[in-house]
């Protein structure tokens, strides 16, 4: 089945964009919200989950901006998910957007799973 992309926009008030920065883009900073542990080989992090791993490769990356992973069984299609650090026009507060791809049935699954990754990271860095 085909995925489809989605984007999911979360604004963060008081975040300091060094601190946003280290959270998503380095081994410490995503093993602290977005895995219970990561390690990396070159551009190559594994990801565990209560003794699961999964295995994605960083892609791109924009300093202070943004990073791409792509999964390894994604590897021969188009799909990845991507954080991106982004400053509200109006507020000039700092927003993180998501970028991921998903089954149309499971969008909403997804985003409910993302809300519950950012909600951890907002409490472990007080963001």
């Amino acid at each position: 089945m085909q995925k489809i992309k989605f984007n999911i926009e979360y604004q963060l008030r008081s975040a300091s964009k060094n601190i946003l920065w280290n959270s998503i883009s380095t081994p410490l900073g995503l093993s602290e919200w977005f895995a219970d542990g990561v390690t990396v080989k070159d551009n190559e992090f594994t990801f565990s989950w209560e003794g699961h791993e999964q295995t994605a490769y960083l892609i791109q990356t924009k300093t202070n901006s943004s990073v791409r992973f792509q999964w390894e069984e994604d590897l021969d299609s188009e799909y990845y998910f991507e954080l991106t650090i982004t400053a509200l026009q109006v507020t000039g507060n700092l927003a993180l957007v998501i970028t991921d791809f998903a089954e149309p049935d499971e969008t909403d699954d997804m985003t409910m799973l993302w809300n519950k990754q950012i909600e951890v990271l907002r409490r472990k860095t007080g963001i």
